[in-house]
């Protein structure tokens, strides 16, 4: 008869070793039983708590890391209150987030940032500011996130007065005003569209346009009182504001409205990369040169603007680096750092070849 765990040839099987949590996975049983110590002491060194000497909790350490144990999230979630999870909704179009670069990049700077710490993000697309709310609502109720990154600040939001009402930790991508008492990382968007005002205006134009973003949006409305006052100090002829969605229709259609204008304006603004392009494929249609008779600025300066011909002069920043500056600042809030605004550097213009002085 053969032995039991024994193979035809007579040597013995040796089953693989297997953890006693829910399929196989480590558990800090599994590590105790490894080290001679007990659960307890295992607790103690992978929190990072006093209970045990260092060498025991480097060998712990050492033992959890062979073992390939990794922490439970519901466990944590248990001993800390934490999820290890932060959240973040978009209310846009899901189409226009397929197209629009900022909101790639800006996901790409927080999972960075995220993901060297361990810690999840969970995405939400919405197409209603009520189920937005109700989202957070959702999420603080059933304990799904420690926190959210809170975009699109609008005027007299009232997505902020419910994350203060329900007390959940958020970081503002926007700012100074319209906070609350949330914390907020913001750049100075007026200072870099006054910029923008001043460039075009030295090179000659007098007749500016702007292809602005949605209308209800906090940095619009800064961008428009920006380029109000500039073009008030420095005496300009004209200034036109035509509102869009961002998307690449939108943008094509505000520009011929534009340049259909008599007499049409020398110079347009876009609030995004992808409505600029659309603007400068309709200048092209209508037979319009550029930098020759129109100039032309993107927002958000992206690969995409320099893929077009000519190159686009761009409103640079680092989206990503403003993405993790704001995932950081939440973490850190998380973790019970008092919350304070950050001013994020000022974006900053990069002229190519769709700039010039107007031509006669």
């Amino acid at each position: 008869m053969q032995n039991r765990g024994a193979a035809p040839d007579g040597t013995r099987v040796v089953p693989a070793a297997r953890g006693t949590g829910v399929g196989g996975r480590k558990t800090i049983g599994d590590i105790a039983r490894a080290a001679g110590v007990s659960k307890g002491a295992v607790s103690y060194a992978l929190n990072g708590k006093p209970g045990v000497s260092d060498v025991t909790r480097q060998r712990i350490l050492a033992i959890a890391e062979e073992l390939g144990w990794h922490p439970s999230s519901a466990a944590r979630a248990l001993s800390d209150g934490r999820t290890g999870v932060l959240g973040l909704i978009v209310d846009r179009p899901a189409r226009t987030l397929g197209i629009e670069s900022f909101f790639m990049q800006l996901i790409s700077g927080i999972e960075a940032t995220l993901s060297a710490r361990d810690v999840g993000l969970l995405l939400q697309v919405t197409d209603d500011q009520q189920r937005e709310m109700a989202a957070y609502r959702q999420w603080w109720a059933r304990q799904r996130v420690d926190g959210v990154i809170l975009v699109d600040l609008r005027a007299d939001d009232p997505r902020v007065p419910l994350l203060e009402e329900l007390g959940m930790p958020c970081v503002v991508i926007g700012g100074p005003e319209g906070l609350g008492t949330l914390p907020g990382i913001w750049s100075d968007d007026g200072a870099a569209i006054t910029s923008v005002v001043e460039y075009l205006a030295a090179l000659g134009h007098r007749r500016i346009a702007r292809v602005a973003g949605l209308p209800n949006l906090y940095h619009t409305a800064l961008r428009d009182r920006g380029v109000a006052a500039a073009a008030e100090r420095l005496g300009l002829d004209e200034v036109i504001t035509v509102y869009a969605d961002y998307t690449g229709e939108e943008g094509a259609r505000a520009t011929r409205t534009l340049l259909s204008r008599r007499p049409a304006p020398t110079a347009v603004i876009y609030d995004n990369d992808v409505m600029a392009v659309a603007g400068v494929a309709v200048a092209h249609e209508m037979r319009v040169s550029i930098p020759a008779d129109l100039s032309v600025v993107a927002w958000d300066d992206s690969p995409l603007c320099q893929l077009v011909h000519p190159q686009l002069s761009a409103v640079n920043r680092d989206i990503a680096a403003y993405g993790a500056h704001a995932a950081q600042r939440l973490l850190e809030i998380v973790e019970g750092t008092p919350a304070v605004s950050v001013q994020d550097p000022t974006p900053q213009l990069v002229p190519r070849g769709s700039t010039a002085a107007p031509g006669r």
